[in-house]
């Protein structure tokens, strides 16, 4: 149960180094093509994830003015993929036009709708950085919880959160709404850039759907252990509670 929730992003630069990485985890299911390897790749490394029956979660994080991110949502669900985010600041209308388009998209060709998922404050921002940089009078627990909120009423399938704040939008915006979780370290893992961060067992116990975790299964010496480690350590803290 526990590999269905674990997503691997593919932060690498170049297709060959995503094959090769493809290949070392072949029971992942679900992998997260970020902004570096389409850039560099384009939408090939989507049909070869497809190819191999896989899930993929697009996350480009697109935000721009309403127009322009319909465009790019329609275009995405071409690709047939699974996830897609987008900034929940873009605002109401820019959210409500992406969903549309992605439903038009879907109505028009056939293929699955995919699930559009609003970012709501990006892990590696602290409250300090909220509230000294981005002058956001709200404590960050709540603008998250705001924007999540935001994402929901425009139709949004669910949002990206810390695991820090997955417990209070769970159980505001409910059972269906879809939570993704990155920022997710290991028992005695670096945090690395992430500020606001969980173990795994933290957070699918506080309600995550999905955790992304990288670094700690795709910098490891041996990625297939390192998984390993890290499903069994959610199963046996799951079994305690």
């Amino acid at each position: 149960m526990s590999i269905e929730k674990i997503i691997v992003p593919l932060d690498v630069p170049t297709e060959a180094a995503a094959i090769a990485l493809i290949d070392k985890l072949p029971q992942i299911i679900w992998w997260k093509v970020g902004l570096e390897l389409f850039v560099n790749c384009g939408p090939e490394i989507i049909s070869i994830l497809k190819q191999r029956q896989k899930r993929i979660f697009l996350d480009l994080k697109f935000h721009d003015i309403p127009n322009t991110v319909a465009g790019a949502c329609q275009a995405a669900a071409k690709y047939g993929v699974d996830l897609l985010t987008i900034h929940a600041t873009a605002g109401r209308v820019a959210l409500t036009a992406a969903q549309e388009a992605i439903r038009e998209e879907a109505q028009t060709t056939g293929k699955n709708l995919p699930r559009l998922i609003g970012i709501t404050v990006l892990t590696s921002l602290t409250s300090r950085d909220i509230t000294f940089d981005l002058k956001i009078p709200l404590e960050l627990p709540e603008y998250a919880l705001q924007m999540a909120l935001l994402a929901q009423e425009t139709g949004l399938s669910g949002a990206v959160c810390s695991p820090q704040e997955v417990e209070h939008l769970r159980r505001v915006c409910g059972d269906d709404f879809v939570l993704v979780c990155p920022g997710i370290r290991p028992t005695g893992a670096e945090l690395g850039d992430q500020r606001r961060s969980l173990t795994p067992a933290q957070a699918i116990q506080a309600g995550a759907d999905y955790l992304v975790i990288g670094r700690p299964i795709t910098a490891a010496n041996d990625p297939k252990e390192a998984l390993e480690r890290i499903c069994t350590e959610i199963e046996v803290k799951s079994k305690k509670n």
